[in-house]
């Protein structure tokens, strides 16, 4: 299992590009950050600069959205940063939540999507695209390599990505959730003819590892994490209004929005968000990884056993190098031997 960790760009963007070079030392495969242009810097600037200071993390988004990045545009970014750098992007997308909720907007719809998954992925691969008629190209490419991967939680959108993405991200860390997804993802690549297995997986959420699994440890980490849930409710309830509270998609998922009664997004991705509260601990238990190391290590292996290639840990609490260095000195290695050992 490869793993990766999501970084906010915020200021200075000197200590997000910090973050992402200790992370490839550590051993993590992918820096993803988030990409939401009011609510922080400019990613692709932040994402050369991490490719210049590094040599193997593969960089991209998680997620961007056809809304505010227009397709050809996108794909023209990341057909530059792999001339610059080496095939080392990746181009996480979904309908958009933050970056258009904050102008006021509304998520693309699945329509929108599917186009610009065709678009980027052509472009990005240094292809040519049909778009109303005519035929596009980036003259100048040659030979990019570019893997488009969806983050999806409704039922459309899991077929729709089964149908034409190279990979799949959830963002929850609930192996029971990933077991459906995940199902939902394959059965969708199969019914198109596509080979189920070619698909990559990838789950991301917040961890947090504390020294034991006190009560005060514990209640301190799920604080920090509790934003979590809310971001997650925020698509969960676009879930409901569109299938209802009692459709296809787990309960596990869907009821623990029924006490949500707004959402800032001013503070949207932080810890102490203020309009989380209605989040349980249960639920930032099952959503998120933590604890002390051994207990990441146990999730994580669980996951793993479902297809998942790649956990990717979102850093965003007061624990983030801590976290970092804790994952790279026990997680790490007890993973890759299968077991905790002292």
């Amino acid at each position: 299992m490869d793993l990766g960790v999501v970084l906010q760009c915020n200021p200075p963007a000197s200590e997000v590009i910090d973050l992402a070079v200790r992370a490839e030392q550590l051993g993590f495969s992918h820096v993803w950050t988030f990409d939401s242009h009011l609510l922080w810097q400019e990613p692709y600037v932040i994402h050369s600069a991490i490719l210049a200071a590094t040599d193997r993390v593969v960089v991209g988004p998680m997620v961007t959205n056809p809304a505010t990045r227009e397709p050809t545009v996108t794909a023209s970014t990341f057909a530059t940063l792999n001339e610059m750098y080496g095939n080392r992007t990746i181009c996480g997308i979904g309908r958009g939540d933050s970056a258009v909720r904050t102008l006021d907007g509304r998520p693309s719809t699945l329509a929108t999507l599917r186009e610009s998954i065709r678009v980027i992925g052509a472009l990005g691969n240094s292809g040519e695209v049909d778009v109303d008629g005519t035929t596009l190209r980036l003259p100048w490419s040659h030979g990019s390599s570019l893997e488009v991967w969806v983050a999806a939680y409704g039922p459309k959108a899991l077929a729709l990505t089964g149908e034409v993405a190279d990979g799949y991200i959830l963002q929850l860390g609930d192996p029971d959730i990933a077991v459906w997804m995940i199902g939902q993802v394959r059965a969708a690549a199969e019914r198109a003819g596509r080979d189920p297995a070619a698909i990559r997986f990838c789950v991301a959420a917040p961890a947090y590892v504390t020294a034991d699994d006190s009560p005060d440890a514990m209640a301190h980490a799920r604080d920090q994490c509790r934003w979590f849930g809310g971001m997650v409710g925020n698509h969960v309830a676009d879930i409901v209004t569109r299938y209802g509270a009692t459709s296809e998609v787990p309960e596990a998922l869907t009821s623990y929005i029924a006490g949500r009664t707004g959402y800032d997004y001013s503070e949207h991705g932080r810890a102490g968000n203020t309009h989380t509260t209605f989040v349980p601990d249960d639920i930032v238990d099952r959503f998120c990884l933590i604890g002390p190391p051994d207990t990441h290590v146990a999730r994580l292996a669980e996951l793993r056993e479902l297809g998942v290639d790649q956990f990717a840990v979102y850093l965003q609490h007061d624990a983030n190098s801590t976290t970092l260095e804790a994952y790279g000195a026990h997680v790490m290695p007890a993973l890759s031997r299968g077991t905790m050992r002292p």
